[in-house]
């Protein structure tokens, strides 16, 4: 390789090298991205949405910023993204009850979870725990055990859910009916009422999610007598699966989804898709997330589509069988 040609080599290479940070300034997307939750500040989706707006900022989008849509079960947060433009500025998390259990539910939803949406992937999974508090007698302490007691006080057999219509509701009218037991179930408008009142004494059991209960559960202060997961959770092990005590259809858990709006380009979901998985591999990540209970799980685009379609499908009959329709 004589001189002339080597320099005209070096030379290109600098230039390629120049246009690399061009290209890598292109593909981030220019603007405000918005993380839209369908409930409160300060709830489990916070503990997702702000460290990933941490680090999605400066790489997915100039900036991105979290923020709450609020009311009807999270069905305002999902119509607000529906309608937002295609660009990928605007991100929905939800949980699957809106995408999964709701179009079973409601006789008229204003979206359609797959055709108005582009899913990216589900970002953590939870289970529900089935909880006693002081309200019911320290020698209950399984399944079992609950429903003899429930038979046996009928006036008294309330279950307390943070959502009328939710995935935990229907994990106490599953229960009533694998038991044979009634069971009246009382709906409160979120998690930390009814925490306040099981912990009080005024309602006997909860289903409650679990990272809101495990560190009462930890401390004695309230009694796990089962959790939904198909096996133990990791962060509960002592607690017991319903599976194992005898109620093999009582399996469920919620994961946490990320969604844009129909037509976005595919190239700008799968760049979410691949930095969200970044972001979920951090080990400071994982060890907040585990303080609450949630444990990090990814998909690909078309994987978690096809999780959506299916958990659709699998709440068709339980929905059928409870005769169970949602109020507007």
């Amino acid at each position: 390789m004589d001189r002339r040609h080597f320099l005209h080599l070096l030379q290109a290479g600098s230039a390629l090298a120049a246009l690399a940070p061009m290209g890598r300034a292109l593909a981030q997307l220019n603007g405000n991205a918005s993380i839209v939750s369908g409930f409160p500040a300060g709830g489990m989706g916070d503990y997702v949405a702000r460290p990933m707006a941490e680090k999605l900022r400066g790489r997915y989008a100039t900036s991105v910023t979290v923020e709450s849509k609020t009311g009807a079960g999270g069905r305002i947060a999902v119509d607000y993204v529906k309608r937002a433009a295609p660009d990928g500025l605007t991100i929905l998390q939800i949980p699957s009850s809106p995408m999964t259990l709701y179009p079973n539910t409601y006789k008229k939803l204003n979206y359609d979870p797959l055709a108005d949406f582009a899913p990216v992937t589900s970002t953590v999974n939870y289970a529900f725990v089935l909880t006693a508090g002081p309200g019911l007698p320290a020698e209950v302490k399984s399944v079992a055990d609950y429903l003899k007691w429930a038979k046996a006080n009928p006036a008294q057999a309330n279950y307390g859910v943070p959502a009328a219509g939710s995935a935990l509701h229907f994990v106490g009218m599953m229960l009533q009916k694998a038991g044979d037991t009634p069971l009246t179930a009382v709906a409160y408008r979120g998690g930390a009422p009814l925490l306040n009142d099981v912990l009080g004494g005024q309602i006997p059991v909860s289903v409650s999610v679990l990272g809101e209960v495990m560190p009462y559960i930890r401390s004695g202060k309230l009694r796990g007598l089962a959790v939904s997961s198909p096996q133990r959770s990791t962060f509960l092990p002592e607690v017991p699966t319903f599976v194992e005590q005898g109620y093999a259809d009582i399996v469920v858990q919620e994961w946490l989804g990320w969604f844009l709006p129909a037509r976005t380009p595919a190239d700008t979901v799968q760049r979410l898709n691949t930095l969200v998985r970044e972001g979920l591999q951090a080990p400071e990540l994982i060890e907040s997330l585990a303080k609450s209970g949630l444990q990090p799980v990814h998909q690909s685009p078309d994987e978690f589509a096809r999780i959506v379609r299916a958990d659709q499908q699998r709440w068709a009959p339980i929905v059928k069988a409870a005769n169970f329709t949602a109020e507007d």
